[in-house]
């Protein structure tokens, strides 16, 4: 651990952040279940917060989702200020990030188990939140993917701004604009403005989920019809952010 007391994104202050809002009272924190640990233990349903990679808990979702009830919660950050610390943890610069997330970050994620949106055991919730990025010196000696002169030290909760609540394959098609009656990953991108990447594992999930379905093809891009009424899931809550 850094100097200053930073801690890792592993175990970082997110994380724990949005298990305190989520941990009820009587709720059972870090606990046991079915042989794998899960972050929050209600009485009727299971609660794993998962501010990663999705693909990371896919086993234990899918182990878990068959006989318990199960709520993924995943923070999508609208609003993120990017913290430089040196290597004694002072504080260097401090920006505001122009990337600004949206709902729609989830499928970025979702490709790793889509189909679960349809099982009635499982629900998901997007955490909507303003955050903290601290990054600080690489480490000397080590070897990054990409040429980096930062490494990311913790991510912090400034607010929750809003939930996004998904818990059919309606409300995943619901997450994106109205769409023609017959579209492809092209008038996915065109409607929201993403990236082609992301307009495609849209389409896959949807798919996947049962939100749609592949009716052919158009020139080179499968052709999609939607399968299920477009739900109401990007419709945000308010919240009192802690």
């Amino acid at each position: 651990m850094p100097a200053s007391g930073l801690s890792t994104y592993r175990e970082g202050s997110l994380h724990a952040a949005l298990k305190a809002i989520y941990a009820g009272p009587h709720d059972r924190v870090e606990e046991r279940v079915g042989g794998f640990i899960v972050d929050v233990a209600r009485a009727d349903e299971l609660i794993e917060i998962q501010t990663g990679s999705f693909e990371s808990a896919a086993r234990k979702i899918r182990r878990l989702v068959g006989d318990h009830r199960m709520l993924l919660v995943h923070p999508v950050a609208v609003e993120r200020w990017l913290i430089h610390v040196d290597s004694d943890g002072a504080i260097v610069a401090r920006r505001r990030s122009p990337r600004r997330g949206t709902a729609l970050d989830l499928f970025e994620e979702l490709v790793a188990f889509p189909e679960l949106v349809a099982e009635p055991n499982f629900d998901l919730e997007l955490a909507l939140i303003r955050e903290e990025e601290i990054r600080g010196p690489i480490e000397e000696g080590k070897r990054y993917r990409y040429p980096r002169t930062w490494r990311r030290l913790d991510r912090r909760l400034i607010e929750v701004v809003g939930l996004v609540r998904v818990s059919s394959p309606g409300d995943l098609l619901g997450l994106l604009p109205p769409l023609p009656d017959q579209f492809t990953s092209a008038d996915i991108a065109a409607a929201t403005g993403c990236t082609k990447r992301l307009s495609m594992r849209a389409a896959y999930c949807l798919q996947k989920a049962g939100a749609s379905t592949c009716i052919g093809r158009l020139g080179r891009m499968q052709l999609y019809r939607a399968a299920v009424p477009a739900g109401v899931a990007a419709a945000v809550e308010q919240v009192t952010g802690q």
